[in-house]
């Protein structure tokens, strides 16, 4: 065992009950192994570099396509404690691919679980901040959504407001209703009763789906916006809009879970509706993203940035809208480049 897994306090005492899951299948895209490795290995010494840093964690697992062993070994160095190393193939998906990180979990020694992923930068203290609330002595939350953004300028501002939003949740004050699967922690049990389900034809909504499943059962999930962590974009403007595109799709798959959650029955039909219900519901999100901006945790912008922001918002938010219409339309194919094992690009620091 590490000398910082052995420290004494309250945040190693929970760290060393904790297991941290990182997927690396959103370094898949544009790259070979060798470029995926490098892209591994300088997340790791940032994560090194945390105030609770994963050395202290009970157990680090990693899931990867088939790293060499040398470079699995060269990983393990720049953590400074073992690492479990979880082979998938090239067939697994996103979520998948969390399962399978999760289903390597000792439960003797762990009794909570933390999500990260290899194309986020996470402030240095984002573990230290995720795991806060569960010590908790009393109202402990049974997970903690931590914040996702991208960079804090115009065009970062923009897609925050339209990817990363939370939503309060009446179930408690501090809560929220969904949270993003790059950033969150579970107790084991929870996640284990819960995890993610397969989507037929949905490329990112699967944690969407899962969060709107435990606010059904009543299970609170907190807010914790201290836990930050940044999203990058993908690696060129085509990729970049090909993630709209897709992000677009996705609203299709996701509107009859959205209606079941939240209308009455005489509504359901929209669930059913082709395009017109993804449409509904791109719409709603447009007014909510321009509402979310300089409330999203973020530094505020100035006037001129917010009205550029705002216009930004739109912009894509219509590039979205058309992927959705031309999905709900059946013009795009069901599948057609969309689905959890669809990967980007994203190997730029």
């Amino acid at each position: 065992m590490s000398t910082v897994a052995q420290e004494s306090g309250p945040k190693h005492s929970m760290a060393g009950r904790t297991a941290l899951i990182l997927e690396t299948n959103n370094l898949r895209g544009g790259a070979d192994m060798a470029q995926a490795a490098d892209s591994l290995q300088r997340l790791i010494i940032r994560l090194a570099q945390q105030t609770l840093p994963p050395a202290a964690m009970a157990q680090w697992i990693i899931t990867h396509d088939g790293f060499p062993a040398e470079v699995c070994a060269k990983i393990q160095a720049l953590a400074g404690c073992h690492i479990d190393f979880v082979e998938i193939n090239a067939s697994t998906g996103y979520y998948d691919a969390k399962n399978a990180g999760f289903d390597h979990i000792d439960a003797q020694r762990c009794d909570y679980v933390v999500f990260g992923d290899a194309d986020c930068l996470p402030a240095n203290d984002w573990l230290e901040q995720l795991l806060a609330p569960f010590s908790r002595d009393e109202a402990a939350p049974s997970a903690v959504a931590g914040r996702t953004s991208y960079a804090p300028n115009v065009l970062g501002a923009a897609l925050t407001s339209i990817d990363f939003m939370y939503f309060p949740s009446p179930l408690r004050q501090g809560a929220t209703r969904n949270f993003y699967a790059n950033n969150v922690a579970f107790k084991r049990e929870v996640f284990e009763q819960y995890r993610y389900q397969a989507l037929d034809g949905v490329y990112r909504a699967h944690c969407q789906v899962m969060g709107l499943r435990m606010q059904a059962a009543g299970v609170v999930i907190a807010y914790a916006p201290t836990a930050h962590t940044e999203h990058r974009l993908p690696d060129t403007r085509g990729e970049t809009l090909k993630l709209r595109w897709m992000r677009g799709k996705d609203s299709v798959g996701l509107t009859p879970y959205l209606v079941k959650a939240y209308l009455p029955g005489s509504w359901q039909w929209l669930g059913r509706s082709g395009p017109i219900g993804p449409l509904c519901v791109m719409f709603m999100r447009l007014g909510y993203s321009l509402r979310a901006l300089n409330r999203q945790d973020l530094p505020r912008l100035g006037a001129l940035p917010y009205l550029a922001a705002a216009m930004v918002t739109v912009g894509i938010s219509m590039v979205d809208m058309a992927g959705a219409l031309m999905r709900g339309l059946g013009l795009a194919g069901r599948n057609a480049a969309l689905g959890d094992t669809e990967a980007l690009s994203y190997h730029r620091h």
